[in-house]
């Protein structure tokens, strides 16, 4: 698969990775249909592009089926009806406690991160060729090592890989291939979103969950909010989406950035007690079993 004349859909375009992607591959000579949620957003991006005659801003909600219906009903006819591959990147994070975190905040974060990304390659698929067709899934190496507070995330994120898993077999028979790019420390603004105002999630917590999680939570921050500012840029993730649009035959999995290869080998590796003891140490974490904690 060329980047010459290739018609690309790139979700979650906006900012960060999704940003970095479409700005490589509309310069390295692909059609972009960059979609983002918000029409200004596009036509930054179409300003920020050294090849605006190659980018396509295009509306799409994940979690919204008409913008996704319409942004399909757009694409057919722009693209004459194919569409060489679809890039499912956009993606959102949380932290929060397990015990306290709203169950409507987790649904938010399925519905984006593993629904919506259903949704889309329902909807797009038919406009795939067969036998040349590609679909990039951005994982996270956080499907494969859990962190703590990080429990909505690396499990949407599992799931979404395993729906990745199984889409890889059923199309491999239609010479459709399917990839996984598991990003490790990305420096993007979405740290901002994921870990948000420390002491203002706090507050929104019972009594309870402050006394047991606070002084745990606002390390745990800290120590994620430095590891994720000292990551890679978005750009080394925007060249490995376009390797794994380009191989002739592309990996199932692109671990990608700081760290990623690390932390999702060791996993497979190492006993659950060996890696919760180097995640709570890596975190700043007490390590040792009920240790007394410190005042929230």
């Amino acid at each position: 698969m060329n980047s010459d004349r290739k018609q690309v859909l790139v979700t979650g375009a906006s900012s960060g990775i999704g940003r970095a992607t479409v700005l490589h591959l509309s310069a390295s000579g692909m059609r972009v249909f960059a979609a983002c949620r918000r029409a200004e957003d596009g036509a930054a991006l179409q300003d920020a592009s050294a090849t605006p005659e190659r980018l396509t801003p295009v509306i799409l909600d994940v979690t919204r089926q008409e913008t996704i219906d319409a942004c399909r009903a757009f694409i057919a006819t722009e693209s004459g009806g194919r569409l060489d591959a679809i890039v499912n990147n956009a993606g959102v994070g949380t932290s929060t406690p397990m015990e306290v975190v709203p169950l409507e905040t987790v649904r938010a974060a399925f519905e984006v991160n593993v629904f919506g990304q259903l949704a889309v390659i329902q909807a797009f698929l038919p406009l795939l060729p067969r036998g040349s067709g590609r679909i990039i899934n951005l994982g996270s190496v956080g499907a494969h090592i859990t962190i703590p507070f990080g429990g909505v995330l690396c499990g949407s994120k599992a799931a979404f890989e395993a729906f990745s898993d199984a889409l890889r077999m059923e199309l491999r028979p239609l010479g459709i291939h399917v990839s996984i790019i598991q990003p490790g420390s990305i420096k993007t603004p979405a740290v901002d979103k994921t870990l948000g105002s420390v002491e203002e999630a706090i507050s929104q917590w019972p009594e309870a969950g402050r006394a047991r999680y606070g002084a745990l939570f606002r390390r745990f921050s800290a120590r994620a909010r430095a590891r994720e500012t000292g990551g890679s840029e978005p750009d080394i993730v925007a060249r490995t989406i376009h390797l794994a649009l380009t191989a002739p035959q592309p990996q199932t999995r692109y671990p990608t950035g700081k760290d990623a290869r690390m932390l999702t080998l060791v996993p497979r590796i190492l006993p659950d007690r060996t890696l919760d003891f180097l995640r709570q140490k890596m975190l700043g974490l007490p390590t040792q079993f009920d240790v007394p904690r410190e005042p929230p």
